[in-house]
């Protein structure tokens, strides 16, 4: 790509504040309530998902793997906001919006590498899978309690399971969330290559190092609740969510170029 050859360094900020995180929320709400349609679109996506993935462990009579899928959806669900951070980019610059301009953010600019990256987050969301698949085996295979009933999870074996199960989950969100959260907005907005955009991704989170695990942590419980009523609420807490890290990405990395259309 021969535009990134004219693309200045991006420089990390190192004072993010608590604040920057609350104007960072306000911003996403005020994109979210300026397009809502954009917003509940993708926010059906990812809601209309954990419905399935519901319905069908019950139906196979395996709803104990709905907790760990449950807890892997964090990790997909920044590509899923893909979208929304070209809405509130160009909500941002004065550009037209169209569903055409929206949808096409997610092949990226003309190249391959936000897919590239898409294709990471899936393989690393495969991968929790498999560990959590693991985990699963080593506590609750010799325990004779079969995986058709949430009741396992009230046993000694269950509960240890869970205790491990949330430590790996959580070490593996927090290194997928310290290499997406800047990463893939950096890759809606200029014309860089994946790994450059990992490596600002890490710098900001290595610089900011309390308030970006804060803004995780916060990530994490609001879609954890937002997931408790069927689903449901994720239609808004996605999209305000995806909106906000957006404009967090704003006040985290400069300078930017011009965006283009």
């Amino acid at each position: 790509m021969a535009a990134q050859a004219q693309v200045a360094p991006a420089t990390v900020a190192r004072n993010l504040a608590v604040d920057d995180l609350r104007a960072a929320l306000a911003a996403g709400w005020r994109d979210f309530a300026a397009q809502p349609l954009y917003g509940l679109f993708f926010g059906a996506i990812f809601t209309g998902a954990g419905m399935f993935l519901y319905v069908a462990l019950f139906s196979w009579g395996q709803p104990g793997w709905l907790v760990p899928a449950a807890a892997g959806f964090p990790l997909l669900a920044p590509f899923v906001a893909v979208g929304l951070y070209e809405v509130s980019r160009r909500r941002e610059g004065g550009l037209p919006l169209s569903w055409g301009g929206v949808l096409g953010a997610l092949r990226g600019r003309g190249d391959d590498q936000l897919l590239m990256m898409g294709g990471f987050v899936f393989v690393g969301f495969t991968f929790w899978i498999i560990v959590a698949h693991g985990i699963f085996a080593i506590f609750l295979a010799q325990s004779g309690i079969g995986s058709e009933s949430l009741e396992l999870f009230r046993t000694t074996a269950g509960m240890m399971m869970l205790v491990v199960g949330g430590i790996a989950g959580g070490i593996m969100a927090l290194v997928f969330f310290a290499i997406t959260v800047m990463s893939l907005p950096m890759l809606v907005d200029r014309d860089v290559d994946f790994l450059t955009a990992i490596i600002v991704s890490l710098a900001a989170v290595r610089s900011n190092r309390a308030v970006l695990i804060g803004w995780a942590v916060f990530i994490a419980v609001a879609l954890f609740i937002a997931m408790l009523p069927a689903f449901l609420g994720l239609l808004v807490v996605l999209p305000v969510l995806g909106h906000a890290t957006w404009h967090l990405y704003r006040r985290a990395v400069s300078p930017l170029p011009s965006a283009v259309p």
